[in-house]
């Protein structure tokens, strides 16, 4: 996973309105995966982390089936970052590290406002 990005990750950790696309069913998903990475930051057992893992699938699917339909001019690149990060994902086990779920949140922070900000207005 990438190192860090510029935007602070908000505290506690929960979706706020500066993450908001201005897609109704984007912001929603997107409020459910930050409540997917609290929960396993929380209680770190296994139906979390799977639940988690679903909950990024899907909203990674539904998110590239609109760039799609919207010919969105950076969908390949983007399928490529979530692609990225759903194979790291995939391979967590519980107990998963603290270090790992820190940029797992840090990466979904930087991940809303700088890349899906780009397709606001598009889709």
């Amino acid at each position: 996973m990438p190192p860090p990005g510029p935007h602070a990750m908000p505290e506690p950790y929960v979706w706020d309105r500066t993450f908001r696309t201005f897609y109704d069913k984007i912001d929603e998903q997107h409020m459910a995966l930050f409540v997917g990475l609290f929960n396993v930051a929380e209680s770190n057992l296994d139906e979390d982390v799977e639940l988690a893992v679903k909950v990024f699938t899907k909203h990674f699917h539904d998110e590239e089936e609109m760039m799609k339909a919207a010919n969105y001019e950076n969908y390949e690149e983007h399928v490529k970052i979530h692609k990225a990060f759903l194979d790291d994902m995939k391979l967590w086990q519980s107990p998963v590290a603290g270090s790992t779920i820190a940029i797992a949140k840090d990466w979904l922070v930087n991940h809303i406002k700088i890349q899906d900000f780009k397709y606001k207005g598009k889709l």
